[in-house]
């Protein structure tokens, strides 16, 4: 009978051990291989879909950052040659200063057959709601900075929150933003009759592709229907206005050294605009506001919306007079005629105002003291000089120093804009110790050689 019992239970059950027909292998063997082979099928799939995944997202970036991280254009915009002028030009100048400037975007609304190109002084309008392309070659030639999307940037600035306001003008307000790669200024146009736009090309086609330590990098832009963005690099520690007429207690932080530190800065980055590039470009809104600083004090030149294009044939160009009053030279303010000059003029009252802790128009001082260019002729015309010097200086500088630098102010002013010195020459003369005493024709002594520069400059008319 035990027999019997173990033969039954061996015959109603199956063993692992017991073979198959499968290649006559055990059955724990068919099913170990059955559960590895399942596992490598999962794991393929599961690969293959991965990578899928993987290289769709890296399409999508190519096609969004491609060759310079420009706009993408579906038929509005298109890279041409200067020669060509029947398509309208987001940089739109003159015919003479678009043979001298390198290819540029051109913009056209609607089908490229179809182009009602209209030139005006201001250029022509991007279609609002027209989506913008740019072609691989297009992104090649302005490599020079990124697209950003709004999308983007309303994400680095919260929104444009208010807390984020760094700044604010007649033609934007200036947010502080965090994008990928750290903080940047993020100026955003406001589109008062086309004068977004207007700025926007401006300044693209003014600093676009300019690098200088003392002049603002334009990071990038963005063109998003009629919203028109720029961005900038952050420089983090305000601007020259805030810290000569804030509330930073009776002692400046800005020294004498400091000051000058500042002004042989702005002077190198003006004579790089000047003189370093082709062709040249007058920043025209020269002021201590537009002077921003770094932690080291550092100065760096911003704001181009107002900056015009100068030809090397050209003496001068005949604009509508713009800038800010106090600043804006008189020559320039009666005839309409900008050049070079009259960059050097509001450098000379920038310089006047770092000297004296005074803004160029004060009407809060006495009726002989509001205009500072006047008042400081005055004074050293009445050899009073060092009494021009900004009271909360702690430390007095060295009278042959102070004298050097108020003779820099009054040539940069002269009544003759022929006379008023390069902004190269300005460089070296704020560097050089021993000017203006190693010039020729000029009495030896101290007094009389800055009077002979009052005598000249005092004539010069000033904006009342």
């Amino acid at each position: 009978m035990a027999v019997s019992g173990n033969t039954s239970s061996t015959d109603g059950g199956v063993s692992l051990t017991s073979k198959t027909p499968i290649f006559g292998q055990k059955l724990y063997v068919i099913v170990a291989v059955t559960v590895l082979i399942v596992t490598a099928v999962l794991v393929a799939i599961f690969c293959c879909i991965r990578r899928n995944l993987n290289s769709k997202r890296r399409r999508r970036m190519r096609v969004k950052h491609s060759s310079g991280l420009l706009p993408l254009v579906s038929e509005a915009i298109n890279i041409e040659k200067i020669e060509k002028t029947s398509k309208i030009s987001v940089f739109q100048k003159d015919d003479r200063e678009k043979e001298e400037i390198r290819p540029i975007i051109k913009v056209v609304e609607g089908k490229l057959g179809n182009t009602n190109s209209g030139s005006n002084e201001s250029g022509t309008s991007w279609s609002e709601g027209a989506s913008t392309s740019l072609s691989a070659d297009g992104m090649n030639n302005l490599g020079w900075g990124r697209w950003y999307s709004l999308n983007e940037l309303e994400i680095a600035t919260s929104n444009f929150a208010p807390e984020n306001v760094i700044g604010e003008g007649g033609y934007g307000i200036v947010y502080r933003g965090v994008v990928r790669d750290g903080f940047v200024a993020v100026k955003n146009l406001l589109n008062n009759k086309g004068q977004a736009e207007k700025e926007f090309k401006v300044e693209v086609e003014a600093i676009g592709k300019v690098r200088h330590k003392n002049l603002v990098g334009l990071l990038g832009f963005c063109a998003d229907g009629a919203k028109r963005l720029l961005v900038y690099e952050y420089v983090d520690n305000g601007n020259l206005e805030q810290w000569l007429h804030g509330d930073v207690g009776p002692i400046s932080p800005l020294t004498w050294d400091i000051r000058m530190k500042i002004a042989i800065g702005t002077a190198k980055g003006l004579a790089y605009l000047h003189e370093g590039l082709e062709p040249k470009v007058v920043h025209r809104d020269v002021k201590s506001s537009n002077i921003l600083l770094d932690r080291k004090w550092n100065a760096k030149v911003s704001d181009f919306g107002l900056a015009k294009l100068l030809g090397s044939e050209k003496s001068h160009v005949t604009t509508r007079v713009m800038g800010t009053f106090g600043y804006v030279s008189p020559d320039y303010a009666s005839t309409g005629m900008l050049n070079e000059c009259s960059d050097v003029y509001s450098f000379g009252v920038l310089l006047m105002e770092m000297v004296t802790g005074r803004s160029p128009v004060d009407y809060s001082r006495a009726p002989g003291e509001m205009n500072l260019v006047d008042w400081f002729k005055g004074m050293v015309a009445s050899r009073r000089g060092e009494e021009l010097l900004d009271p909360k200086i702690s430390i007095q500088p060295p009278s042959r120093a102070l004298k050097r630098v108020l003779l820099v102010c009054l040539r940069c002013i002269d009544m003759d804009a022929n006379k008023r010195p390069k902004m190269g020459q300005i460089v070296h003369m704020l560097e050089a110790d021993d000017f203006p005493f190693r010039t020729e024709h000029r009495p030896p002594r101290d007094t009389g050689m800055l009077n002979s520069g009052v005598d000249a400059a005092s004539k010069t008319p000033s904006m009342k």
